[in-house]
């Protein structure tokens, strides 16, 4: 038997509730994991609420990360007790995800655990920290640096946004927090390492082609009104890594930042990034991200509390990460 937390359609609603599964109810893979923990993200608790349809396939067990131990392999990559990690690749959303604690899953999917990283701590990182990793990548393969000045940061106090700050951060660049929670997280963004606080109701109203450069580059997990507006207010030949649409998908902007500025817009897709990618943004969040701040961001919970507390994505009130351990 394992237990998971399941969704399934009816006719007139979606529910969800933690069960209890005979081990035939597993998935197909590779290799069987014993899942230590999970995370809630923005996307799980659109899925938990059935406030978007993310979920594709019913019955579905939520969760797009997982972090535990391999239980049994048939492929030669991995054997019992190997620690792995795993985001994206459609889990949560047409496979089962992470909320469970057993699962089978692909090893093409799986990146072992640097040894400096707990399963804990992986998710305390999870897609969001992953992806802010990926994100700093991209700043860098664009030579932004912390010589060309000041970077910004928007969603600053959700997950993306939290790690990007702390890793930014300590790659010595000031870091600009955009936040619409300006009184309530401002103490808790400088103690990840930002340097300013941005309300986000200064860059809501429409862009100018080119605003005043400000910024050497940025990471946004918004969209919308406020990316076009990072867009306009970069300076020449910087870059904003683009990961997250909370705000919207549209983005009313002009070619101006881009012909004028030479600005790059680089889009971070985590979901299907290659392996070499993954084991590449993992061994840099082991170097790079500081664990006493990473701690600083984890709230931590059990699978029961699960359905209590993803309405609280939807309504912006979480700050950092959420841990679920599956096995409480």
């Amino acid at each position: 038997m394992f237990r998971a937390l399941l969704l399934e359609k009816t006719a007139d609603d979606v529910t969800c509730r933690v069960v209890d599964l005979d081990d035939d109810r597993l998935p197909d893979g590779n290799v069987t994991i014993a899942v230590d923990y999970s995370t809630l993200n923005y996307k799980d608790a659109l899925a938990i609420t059935n406030t978007s349809p993310i979920v594709r396939a019913w019955p579905m067990v939520p969760g797009v990360d997982l972090a535990g131990v391999v239980e049994a392999s048939a492929d030669d990559r991995y054997a019992p007790g190997d620690r792995v990690v795993l985001n994206g690749w459609e889990i949560g959303e047409t496979r089962w995800g992470g909320l469970t604690t057993h699962t089978r899953v692909d090893a093409d999917w799986l990146v072992h655990l640097p040894d400096a990283i707990s399963t804990r701590q992986a998710m305390a990182i999870g897609t969001a920290g992953y992806t802010a990793m990926l994100c700093v990548l991209a700043l860098e393969e664009h030579d932004v640096s912390p010589e060309q000045g000041p970077v910004v940061v928007t969603g600053a106090a959700g997950g993306v946004g939290s790690v990007a700050i702390a890793i930014l951060s300590g790659l010595g660049h000031e870091v600009h927090a955009v936040t619409g929670r300006a009184d309530e997280q401002g103490d808790y963004l400088r103690a990840l390492g930002a340097a300013e606080i941005i309300d986000r109701a200064t860059l809501t109203d429409p862009p100018r082609p080119l605003g005043r450069a400000t910024w050497s580059g940025g990471i946004d997990a918004v969209g919308g009104t406020i990316l076009a507006n990072v867009l306009s207010m970069t300076k020449p030949h910087g870059c904003v890594a683009a990961c997250g649409l909370v705000q919207s998908m549209d983005l009313p902007t002009s070619v101006a930042p881009f012909i004028l500025r030479g600005v790059a817009l680089a889009g971070v897709n985590s979901v299907y990034e290659p392996v070499e990618r993954r084991r590449q943004a993992w061994s840099r969040l082991a170097s790079d991200l500081d664990p006493d701040r990473l701690e600083s961001m984890i709230g931590e919970i059990g699978l029961t509390d699960v359905t209590d507390v993803a309405p609280s994505f939807l309504d912006g009130s979480v700050k950092g990460r959420i841990v679920v351990d599956v096995r409480r």
